[in-house]
């Protein structure tokens, strides 16, 4: 029996104002005469949408450009200062805020350090507290003029709870953490604010897709290699979720079974291998000496100081370079059941980690994932460093609310506000003391 078509008037023009929309953002500027065979539309339903959009100061001219005879075209563009994101990476050092106007231009940004406070809920949600409210007096922005607040976590986004997004961090001791409504709760913005929060490997993934090397791709891996690493995945130009946006946990994919001991707790874990906090484990194993309470990221610069050392004369230390190579044959053999159970035709190494070990590495990774994938597969695969650099989880994670703009066809839509959490003392404690301070 077909099913009826409950599609109205509301609809269709809300979805036309998405694709002009769309359109302009990723391949604008562009005039009114292209825009119709780009979106598919009619003349005159573009110039009924293109009024709409201008009418609600979301597009703008750009100048005009010479027509074949007739009159010069005007071009159109989205209006930068339209509307504004918040993105918010919860990293594996710091808790990074970054303020942007519509086109994703940093407007203004605030890095907190975890410190000695680490992962716990209330440090976590009082830095973003925090890093919001400064990004927002440094712009001097009307906080009702944001379109939303992304944030990229490590961990499992539950989204199935009436209280919002809910978050499942096994490496960093989050059990069940009903992040989004203890932000709606903390952060002092507009009841109507919308909180988007996603896995940070996904936010990567969207970045890359929309603005970096992801872009043109339909089948693609992006892989955030930090602390540790996940992956996220690219299937017919949609981001994979999973039950529950689950699906990015690959660090924690079995390489070796009764292995070394992950942070989540489990045995040979790909995480305990090729993460950055593995990497330097095995290299204090093997002799390694740092300076106490040295951060991961000063680590990896010394290990890559002493692998590859830039001063005259200096001697290569064997034993960071094969602590090196080891890392790079496990990430490859980890890449190579991405290309076996996925066929990109991309994969693309981000994450701070990545990003800084990538140049010594890439090619020796680019190795291994071929010898250990199936031929066929590795042979259509390309393996390269992602283009974006250390902000593209913060950009990604703007991304969310600006998605969901698009798609509400540019209307701004009230949050629902979630029911109130299960009582949680601990954590209600320690976010409503910090809050106080």
């Amino acid at each position: 029996m077909a099913t009826p078509n409950r599609r109205t008037v509301r609809d269709l023009r809300r979805d036309n104002r998405s694709v002009v929309l769309r359109r302009l953002y990723f391949d604008g500027p562009m005039s009114r005469q292209a825009l119709g065979p780009a979106t598919g539309l009619s003349s005159g339903s573009i110039s009924n949408v293109v009024a709409e959009l201008a009418a609600d100061g979301l597009l703008e001219d750009a100048g005009v450009v010479d027509s074949d005879g007739g009159r010069p075209r005007t071009l159109l563009r989205v209006a930068p200062d339209s509307g504004h994101l918040i993105g918010v990476d919860v990293g594996e050092t710091r808790v990074r805020v970054e303020l942007f106007d519509l086109v994703l231009r940093e407007l203004a940004r605030v890095e907190l350090s975890l410190d000695a406070g680490g992962y716990d809920v209330g440090h976590i949600v009082g830095h973003i507290r925090e890093g919001v409210a400064a990004v927002l007096r440094e712009s001097g922005l009307d906080p009702a003029r944001l379109l939303g607040v992304g944030v990229g976590v490590p961990g499992i986004v539950d989204r199935s709870s009436p209280d919002g997004a809910v978050v499942h961090g096994q490496t960093i001791g989050w059990d069940a953490v009903p992040l989004e409504s203890l932000l709606r709760e903390s952060l002092q913005l507009p009841s109507g604010t919308r909180y988007f929060i996603e896995n940070g490997a996904k936010t990567l993934g969207q970045a890359e897709m929309w603005f970096g090397g992801g872009r043109g791709a339909s089948d693609a891996v992006i892989v955030l290699f930090g602390s540790g690493v996940g992956a996220c995945i690219v299937s017919g130009g949609e981001i994979y979720g999973g039950a529950h946006s689950s699906a990015a946990e690959w660090g924690h994919t079995t390489v070796h079974v009764r292995g070394r001991r992950c942070r989540c707790g489990a045995l040979g874990c790909l995480e305990a291998y090729a993460g950055a906090e593995a990497l330097i484990e095995r290299w204090r194993e093997a002799g390694a000496e740092l300076p106490p309470g040295a951060s991961e990221e000063t680590a990896v610069t010394a290990l890559l100081a002493a692998a590859h050392p830039t001063d005259e004369g200096a001697t290569a230390s064997p034993v960071a370079r094969a602590v090196l190579e080891e890392t790079a044959e496990y990430l490859g053999a980890g890449l190579s059941d991405l290309i076996n159970l996925y066929n990109p035709e991309r994969i693309l190494i981000g994450g701070w980690a990545g990003l800084q070990l990538g140049p010594y590495i890439l090619e020796s990774v680019r190795g291994h994932a071929t010898a250990y994938a199936l031929r066929h597969p590795a042979e259509r695969v390309t393996i390269e460093l992602g283009r974006l650099g250390p902000d593209a989880v913060t950009v990604g994670a703007a991304t969310l609310p600006l998605a969901d703009f698009f798609a509400l066809g540019g209307h701004r839509a009230p949050a629902a506000a979630p029911q109130a959490p299960a009582e949680r003392p601990g954590w209600r404690a320690a976010v409503e003391e910090r809050a106080a301070r």
